[in-house]
């Protein structure tokens, strides 16, 4: 095999190599340039911006190296940006409904590419709530899902069209459970997603894509949903204005004469806790006390005449089709 050298006098950035007859460039020699649309990637970050949100527009290619070409950037037909390798491109997305329009021109050897980018920025909504979590009557809070809760998310995407919004019924929606794609409940005028809590995860992370059907508009958004465990508060009720749900009870409550103690399991599962494999376990100075099922979350209490002292009552919610929507609680009272 025999190796053949160009003259010593040629610019060593155009050395080339001649090998059994294929032509080898040196890797001084200046590399191809990409000719053509399908060569040039074009990645916006965010994906979906939200209105008047920093986006990033970036060129890559697999095919050639642009560091070395002159790239130009306008928006809405005014220059904005040029030089050597300037692949990256950064702008404020529009308000709703309004769209900016990128253009990106490669100085090509053979001619020049333009690549056109439209930003029109969307917003997306996501609401959630535990279907099936206990909280007593009047609680001002937000019921919050133990593990294995089932939890409803609900898409409220804002698609700007004409003078007005896209019907979110008449969208399309790509649902995802921490990272999985769920093609089962995702689909036409699917805004709403149906979930049940993992029992090992402290969180479930829910994200959707919500898009036209002409494919031309999307908006996305994720949510993390973070689960609870169930807790148990004790609340006094009173035979003629009923439960005291404005005052929980403490240790040292005392008990006068006949009382009722009433245990509130706060975020269990189901939300109805009169359903039969939801259990309650009363005791007195761990000696179980036995309570009739149509009233297991109260146990009343009848104090003797002349009597006094203290004890200890628990409770242990359980729920026998679930591994963790489980509580207890203790509480010392006096008499």
């Amino acid at each position: 095999m025999k190796l053949k050298f160009l003259s010593s006098s040629l610019s060593i950035g155009f050395l080339t190599l001649i090998m059994l007859g294929v032509v080898f460039l040196s890797p001084f020699a200046p590399k191809a340039r990409a000719s053509s649309p399908s060569d040039v990637s074009i990645t916006v970050s965010p994906e979906n911006p939200a209105p008047n949100q920093n986006t990033t527009i970036t060129l890559t290619s697999y095919v050639d190296d642009l560091s070395g070409i002159s790239i130009s950037w306008s928006v809405n037909g005014k220059s904005s940006l040029s030089g050597i390798g300037q692949t990256s491109f950064s702008l404020t997305a529009p308000a709703l409904g309004q769209t900016t329009t990128v253009v990106a021109t490669l100085a090509l050897s053979d001619g020049d590419l333009n690549e056109t980018i439209k930003i029109k920025p969307s917003i997306m909504t996501l609401l959630w709530q535990a279907d099936d979590s206990y909280v007593p009557p009047f609680y001002e809070g937000k019921a919050l899902p133990s593990g294995e809760s089932e939890v409803k998310v609900v898409a409220i995407p804002e698609i700007k069209s004409g003078s007005g919004l896209v019907d979110p019924k008449t969208m399309l929606y790509s649902w995802n459970l921490d990272g999985t794609n769920d093609s089962n409940n995702s689909g036409y005028c699917k805004n709403y997603y149906t979930y049940v809590g993992d029992y090992l995860d402290a969180s479930d992370s829910v994200d959707v894509i919500a898009s036209t059907l002409d494919q031309q508009d999307s908006t996305e958004a994720s949510i993390d949903v973070a689960t609870t465990s169930p807790k148990i508060d004790f609340y006094k009720n009173d035979p003629i204005l009923g439960t005291i749900w404005e005052q929980a009870l403490t240790d040292g409550y005392t008990v006068t004469g006949n009382d009722i103690i009433q245990a509130a399991p706060y975020f269990i599962s189901p939300q109805n806790i009169k359903v039969p494999f939801l259990t309650f376990t009363w005791s007195i100075n761990n000696q179980e006390i036995p309570v009739p099922s149509y009233t297991k979350n109260m146990l009343p209490l009848a104090i003797q005449s002349g009597s006094s002292g203290a004890s200890q009552i628990s409770v242990e919610v359980d729920n026998s089709h679930s591994l963790v929507n489980t509580a207890q609680k203790e509480i010392s009272v006096e008499f």
